[in-house]
């Protein structure tokens, strides 16, 4: 079983699926072909700059007095982001920055920070996406491996720069008075003030950007963002449809894949994205779906959960009828979550399977998730997906798990530091194992290495993790192995408990007992107030691993 189109040659591969990605570009509105100079200027541009940068210089050419984006200090059009940020690249320039030098940029999500990513775009500046949850080990890490000449930040992280060597230029892109910031310290719009907002001549490369991976287990890797094509977005909107010249809520940070990719896409479809006050906010969401009358929201599965945990009298508040598209993607979301989210948004949710490294893998629709709420879906145009065993052979039967390796030609081509993931026969591993049901859905069943062998038998933590959330009474639950002298490892679930929750250990375990094999029962349940996560809303399973319980 597999995601495949019929075996061809590379080149008739590659031929058929740009004609399939052309395609689902002209019925998506992202191409259109009676105006084929728009789109010869547009794929010059993305080319040339990077697709965010061609993305934004193509819509300043076409709908300059647009809105493009809201956050807190207003709305910003698309042609205004084009003149400033080729005044910011000018000054970037003046200051030093070559194209093929590389720049951290820390920020959260205003105008700033989509700024420094159009400026370093057309300046042919590599750009680094540091995670705003850093701590300043990971921050020093990073910037030191991939060379990091200067660092673009808002003022709430000054501090973290201590880490990295003084002689390391530092620009500021947003300014909150209580931080204190150096007045020394430039801000972009002094970078930026007396150079021209002319067009800038294309650098002989695109700069590109390093998007970084969680770093779940240590420092996060660096997945080099070089290949270019326009047919890219086909890979998002062949299995979501997302709307055109509508309204656009971006809680998922840009930071990420999840994130710039849908930010990128939004604008891309002659979307206005508004942006929260920064930092995540479940109720301000709804409020700004109902103030804008916004049709897409962009999330991570944290983020969903929250707003509907908000309960039905907030929920009530706020119109969002407007919804047509909820965007998840980072992390697997609990079966109750999507039930309820389908339920509250009236079957709006589409859940992407993806990686930093893979890209694109596979997009669940709400008649997917109606079906299997536990379901990632299938494949979009231009991407294959196939199981492969121990040996590496290929698995075809249904519901018989295996690796996933995929082939999507918009997958990293290896990590900055040197590293690769498993490629066969021209397929990259996931990490991820899972299975096909007989029509063709994917399931996860859990990363490769988050196997847990108990007493010789073989547990993959999700499977008990989202029968345990799926409990009325239970907001989520995390399930890990740890030492044990007897079985080399048992399962210990961590669990938060919802209000109704009777908080009895006892009562779990009896639950998991009676819908699952004997061995996939966890030993100790210990209930939290929160599970652990980075900022991406990943789960962290070492301090859980590590966390000490006391055994009375």
């Amino acid at each position: 079983m597999s995601l495949s189109l019929p075996a061809l040659s590379g080149t008739a591969r590659k031929a058929a699926d740009a004609a399939l990605g052309v395609n689902v570009m002209v019925k998506r509105r992202l191409f259109n072909p009676l105006r084929l100079d728009q789109a010869a200027r547009s794929a010059f541009n993305v080319v040339k700059f990077g697709p965010f940068a061609g993305v934004v210089m193509h819509a300043a050419q076409t709908r300059p007095g647009a809105a493009a984006i809201v956050d807190e200090l207003g709305e910003v059009t698309f042609g205004e982001l084009n003149e400033r940020s080729s005044a910011l690249a000018r000054g970037l320039r003046a200051r030093g920055l070559q194209p093929g030098d590389v720049v951290a940029l820390l920020a959260r999500d205003h105008r700033g920070m989509v700024l420094s990513l159009l400026a370093t775009g057309k300046l042919g500046v590599r750009a680094v996406l540091m995670n705003t949850g850093f701590a300043k080990p990971q921050f020093a890490d990073v910037a030191a491996r991939e060379k990091v000449k200067a660092v673009l930040h808002d003022s709430e992280f000054i501090d973290l720069m201590s880490a990295i060597p003084d002689d390391i230029p530092r620009i500021l892109t947003w300014v909150d008075e209580k931080d204190g910031a150096d007045p020394a310290i430039p801000t972009l719009e002094q970078v930026a003030a007396g150079q021209s907002t002319d067009a800038i001549p294309a650098p002989a490369k695109p700069g590109g950007m390093v998007i970084l991976t969680s770093g779940t287990t240590g420092t996060p890797k660096g997945a080099p963002r070089d290949r270019v094509s326009p047919f890219a977005s086909a890979q998002f909107v062949d299995r979501v449809p997302l709307p055109t010249n509508g309204t656009m809520i971006m809680a998922a940070p840009i930071f990420h894949g999840t994130g710039l990719s849908q930010f990128t896409i939004g604008l891309a479809l002659g979307n206005r994205v508004v942006f929260q006050q920064r930092r995540f906010d479940p109720e301000l969401t709804l409020a700004n779906i109902a103030r804008y009358q916004a049709d897409s929201l962009v999330v991570v599965p944290t983020m969903l959960q929250r707003i509907l945990d908000l309960g039905d009298d907030v929920l009530g508040k706020y119109d969002t009828s407007s919804m047509r598209v909820i965007f998840a993607a980072g992390s697997a979301i609990a079966p109750d979550v999507v039930t309820r989210a389908l339920d509250q948004f009236n079957d709006s949710l589409y859940n992407l399977y993806g990686s930093t490294e893979c890209a694109v893998m596979t997009v669940a629709t709400p008649e997917d998730l109606r079906k299997a709420p536990t379901t990632a879906g299938k494949a979009p145009v231009g991407i294959r997906i196939v199981l492969l065993d121990e040996k590496r052979e290929p698995i075809t039967e249904p519901n018989v798990t295996g690796t996933i390796f995929v082939d999507n030609g918009f997958a990293f081509t290896g990590y900055t530091d040197g590293r690769t993931k498993e490629i066969v026969d021209g397929m990259m591993s996931s990490g991820d194992v899972g299975h096909f049901d007989a029509d063709g859905l994917l399931y996860i069943d859990g990363r490769d290495d988050d196997m847990i062998v108990s007493g010789g038998e073989n547990v993959f933590p999700l499977e008990v993790e989202n029968l345990i959330a799926g409990r009325d009474d239970i907001f989520e639950a995390a399930v890990v192995g740890v030492d044990d002298r007897q079985f080399g490892k048992r399962l210990r679930a961590f669990v938060v408990p919802g209000p109704d929750s009777k908080r009895d250990p006892d009562e779990i375990k009896e639950y998991v007992r009676a819908n699952l094999a004997r061995y996939k029962v966890p030993r100790e349940v210990v209930f939290l107030d929160e599970l652990p996560r980075n900022a991406t809303g990943k789960l962290l399973r070492k301090p859980l691993v590590e966390m000490e319980i006391d055994a009375s």
